[in-house]
């Protein structure tokens, strides 16, 4: 079975057209730039935290895979992102890339951030979107589609070991991502063909994501808590170790 296509069960020995399909170019796009994003992270450490090659790449896959694993777990199926070579070789590429270009890549701070809003936008698309085909409400559909868009960034920051970002950072990442599977699942229910819907949903999360970091939006408990960890690491709070 192809990568991203759900099929019903036969009857009268015929097999239906698929109900669900994801385009592997589509899905591989976000694969690599989530790839990408995760190496951009993965090589700003230094000292102890620094990270060889392997480490570097493994974070890329753990960012490029995590959101599509999430999502075919929550939904009982098959892992996508094994069903073909494709994407840990994309994921892997992509984060070799993502690390030979850090330098020059850092400095072009705008397109980083527009890169990490598609890719949330992205991942959150699809996640929606298959649940919707799954048959499942609308509610826990966006539901899927949040997990999905911020799996890769969870799994990463539980792998290196860090507060998880959606939870101190802010900047409106879930609120992003829930904004535009909301807009995704609302427009397929009314009837909007479910590419644009999600193409609208896309849309969506990645002008809330761009729109928080310009203009550092975050809810207030993720600002009180961001405030309250650059003082302690700035050392205008003491660190309690328990």
């Amino acid at each position: 079975m192809r990568p991203g296509i759900l099929r019903p069960s036969t009857q009268n020995g015929c097999v239906d057209a698929p109900l669900f399909f994801i385009p592997l170019w589509a899905d591989l796009t976000a694969v690599g730039l989530g790839g990408i994003q995760g190496a951009l992270f993965a090589s700003g450490f230094r000292g102890q935290r620094r990270l060889d090659l392997l480490g570097v790449a493994i974070i890329g896959v753990v960012m490029g895979m995590g959101g599509g694993i999430i999502r075919d777990m929550l939904l009982d199926q098959p892992l996508s992102t094994l069903q073909s070579d494709w994407y840990l070789v994309t994921a892997i590429g992509a984060a070799l890339v993502g690390m030979l270009l850090a330098a020059p890549l850092r400095r072009l701070n705008g397109l980083i951030v527009g890169l990490d809003a598609i890719v949330i936008g992205m991942f959150g698309a699809f996640g929606t979107s298959k649940a919707l085909a799954l048959g499942l409400p609308l509610i826990p559909a966006v539901f899927v589609g949040v997990c999905a868009a911020a799996g890769g960034g969870i799994l990463r920051d539980v792998f290196m070991g860090l507060p998880v970002a959606i939870m101190h950072v802010g900047s409106l990442y879930a609120i992003a991502a829930a904004a535009g599977c909301l807009v995704l699942a609302v427009s397929n229910a009314i009837g909007v063909p479910l590419v644009w819907a999600a193409v609208a949903g896309i849309v969506v999360t990645a002008v809330i994501r761009v729109l928080a970091v310009v203009f550092d939006l975050s809810l207030p408990e993720q600002r009180m808590l961001y405030r309250r960890k650059v003082a302690a690491e700035t050392g205008a709070l003491p660190i309690v170790k328990p």
